[in-house]
């Protein structure tokens, strides 16, 4: 197994280590935890790729399981968000439906001894979903520092409520590029769709 392999199976076995510290509040700091966490799994995401390219290492097991990667990364931070109120079921049910038809497509094209790989849409979505997700962390622990009086912030009932919509707002936008991006990998491999028997 290759280095970009490699760090793409290590993103996946980050997963659980963010899920453990953003679902225990009783530890202090979890959310900037799961927060740094988070974002060296992500960060592994853009230097597997890159590493890839450079050294012409691209396999169809990367090919593969880069995006599968991304996809169990961001399901798992998003179901945690739901669990602990900050997002709701509808946005998780986008993003399942999304990846189930993109990973049918992806089925479908490697019975026919073709390997589809991710397109600048899908990059797009990632990235704004790991955006979304840092920066609803991000104001999560600033709330967790002010209720551990490490920081005074004013009028937090108005400014949870504010971090909530913007976290919220992060969200749908992620939303949105993951749905275009659905839609434009569906045109682009309809002939996939259209032959599949």
């Amino acid at each position: 197994m290759n280095l970009p392999n490699k760090l793409t199976v290590l993103r996946i076995i980050l997963v659980p280590f963010y899920i453990f510290f953003l679902l225990m509040p009783g530890i202090q700091h979890h959310y900037l935890i799961a927060l740094a966490i988070f974002g060296i799994a992500s960060y592994t995401d853009h230097l597997d790729g890159k590493i890839a390219r450079k050294y012409n290492m691209i396999t169809d097991f990367g090919k593969f399981a880069d995006p599968l990667a991304d996809k169990i990364m961001i399901l798992a931070a998003l179901a945690c968000f739901i669990q602990l109120g900050l997002t709701n079921a509808v946005v998780i049910t986008v993003v399942v439906s999304r990846e189930f038809m993109v990973t049918a497509i992806r089925l479908v094209a490697s019975a026919k001894g073709k390997v589809v790989a991710a397109n600048n849409w899908g990059k797009a979505k990632t990235i704004s979903q790991i955006a979304a997700v840092l920066l609803v962390m991000l104001l999560q622990y600033v709330l967790e520092l002010n209720s551990m009086n490490i920081i005074k912030l004013q009028n937090v009932a108005d400014l949870t409520n504010a971090f909530n919509i913007i976290g919220e707002a992060a969200i749908w936008i992620s939303v949105l590029f993951t749905v275009i991006s659905g839609v434009i990998y569906m045109v682009q491999n309809f002939e996939f769709i259209k032959n599949a028997k």
